[in-house]
């Protein structure tokens, strides 16, 4: 009987043994799903669930993360995390001061005319303009050529835009740009026409290079004194054709109208780009990372570290077979160390944790194809999950009218670059250039600039093991960008010591940083307080 009773309390004991490992398993499974929540970005309320459609859904279209496409991390269609919000423990803290912009100073636009300013009357001609380069350069470009319009009493014609750069993108003027608001909103500045009279037809014309950075002497002498032969001007090239400094605060104050209030992007781009930007909204407060690693930027920069041998050499031949691009030889490590390199993927990861920025912090990549593709962006990716792009954010359908148009996906990531709680370039590009403007346009939203030059040594002694990630490499990034997220300032002047062309290439340019000439502070009387954003 007792050995009975023995085997029975054995059994017994056997039994409640494994009930108690079981359920604490349950719960340990529980918590653990609680709290590290898969790396799959939440889902995205009712308002922003993509169309639905009778064709082959888009997850069949494209593989998953793919070490055989190039960025195909972001080309995931219709992904399968976008249903349902993101869970409150998961949002990020809008509270944080990483979020928080810097003090604007009480600095606000001021773009009104002045009382001397009037209409400038009957025209003398007509500008013709060919833009050149990508979306930035043209959108500096037609700016600037408003106020050489001013400036020489021409009426201008709406510009033409580049074809034949390296994106060979054929979209034409009103594809990018709301045409008729950049018509009614210069019309007491400048009278501009959609096309050229037929009566012009046979006129006389000059085909004009105008000269890099020139002032007001040199368009109302040299170009100005054209109208006495022709009565067509075209202007072969855009880029860089004005000053930046020492030109009359109505001219200025010009630029900033036809850049900031003036361009607008076509109602179709406008549609789409709040779109993205409301769904990344859904994921709380997001970072905007202009990630400059494309294939033909680093042939062009010469810009190899990290890559392999067979990588680099690819890129040494691009280089050396575009005629165009005149440096062929170039040192990829002094271009580094001089700070010349864009961030890698790894660089910027490291950079954000050090900065502070959590784990779940929602990023939007702003940027062509990456080179490597997910090879090269796993380490971002393995650190920052919630890793956004307009592919990923928007179905074929929405982004099919865009597609094959390089200016018009690049419009996409300008809007929602602009609208972003902060930027982040990692290379300082036209499009960085001209976001970190707007930015500063709109109140001095967060903008933070890299300091690649002080950078460099620092992850390259993590690279050698000199240096870990941590608290020290925290404190000392923290410090070095005090001083470089956007605050008001003033525009930089050129490099002491710089003469001739060097000079006016060292200075900061007018659309990086419109203060003083657009910006004023609160007191001031020329106070526009309009901030509508477009």
């Amino acid at each position: 009987m007792q050995k009975r009773r023995w085997r029975v309390v054995v059994v017994l004991r056997k039994v409640l043994t494994c009930a108690i490992c079981a359920i604490t398993m349950m719960a340990l499974l529980s918590v653990h799903v609680q709290v590290f929540p898969s790396s799959r970005v939440p889902d995205l309320p009712e308002p922003y669930k993509l169309p639905t459609t009778t064709t082959q859904p888009h997850v069949n279209k494209y593989s998953r993360l793919s070490s055989v496409q190039e960025q195909s991390w972001s080309r995931e269609q219709t992904p399968p995390h976008l249903s349902k919000p993101p869970l409150p423990s998961h949002k990020v803290n809008w509270d944080s001061k990483l979020w928080k912009p810097p003090p604007s100073r009480d600095y606000w636009p001021c773009i009104e005319r002045s009382s001397n300013y009037t209409f400038s009357g009957e025209s003398k001609g007509y500008l013709l303009v060919h833009t050149n380069g990508g979306l930035n350069q043209m959108r500096a470009g037609i700016c600037d050529m408003v106020a050489v319009a001013r400036i020489i009493n021409a009426t201008l014609v709406i510009p033409e835009l580049d074809k034949r750069s390296f994106w060979q993108d054929t979209s034409i003027f009103s594809d990018v740009f709301n045409e008729d608001h950049f018509i009614n909103a210069l019309a007491n500045d400048v009278k501009v026409i959609k096309k050229l009279p037929k009566e012009m037809a046979s006129a006389p014309k000059i085909v004009k290079h105008f000269r890099s950075w020139s002032g007001m002497g040199y368009y109302q002498g040299e170009i100005a004194s054209l109208w006495d032969e022709y009565q067509v001007i075209r202007a072969a090239k855009s880029d860089s054709r004005l000053a930046n400094n020492n030109l009359p605060p109505d001219i200025q104050k010009l630029r900033c109208r036809a850049c900031y209030e003036a361009l607008r992007f076509s109602s179709r781009i406008e549609e789409i780009g709040k779109i993205l930007v409301d769904r990344m909204r859904s994921y709380g407060p997001y970072i905007a990372l202009h990630l400059r690693y494309e294939k033909d930027m680093l042939a062009f920069s010469g810009c190899t570290h990290g890559l392999s041998s067979a990588e680099a050499d690819e890129l040494k031949k691009i280089r050396e077979e575009t005629a165009y691009w005149k440096v062929k030889e170039i040192d990829s490590r002094e271009q580094r160390s001089k700070g010349y390199c864009p961030l890698t993927p790894k660089e910027v990861a490291m950079f954000l944790i050090a900065l502070g920025y959590p784990s779940n912090t929602p990023i939007y990549i702003a940027a062509g194809e990456i080179y490597g593709g997910d090879s090269r962006m796993a380490d971002l990716l393995s650190r920052y999950p919630i890793l956004m792009s307009k592919e990923k954010l928007a179905s074929v359908e929405e982004l099919e009218p865009f597609a094959n148009h390089a200016s018009q996906m690049a419009a996409l990531d300008y809007i929602v670059s602009i609208e972003s709680d902060v930027f982040v370039p990692s290379y300082s590009g036209n499009m960085a250039r001209a976001v970190e403007g707007h930015r500063r346009f709109f109140g001095h939203r967060k903008t933070i600039s890299p300091d690649r030059k002080q950078l460099v040594p620092l992850f390259d002694k993590i690279e050698r093991g000199k240096l870990k990630e941590g608290e020290n490499l925290s404190r000392k990034i923290i410090e070095i960008h005090k001083r470089r997220q956007g605050s008001p300032r003033r525009r930089k002047g050129p490099i002491s010591g710089t003469k001739g062309m060097d000079r006016f290439r060292s200075e900061e340019a007018f659309y990086v940083n419109p203060l003083p000439d657009c910006l004023c502070q609160r007191q001031s009387p020329n106070l526009n307080t309009s901030l509508v954003i477009k």
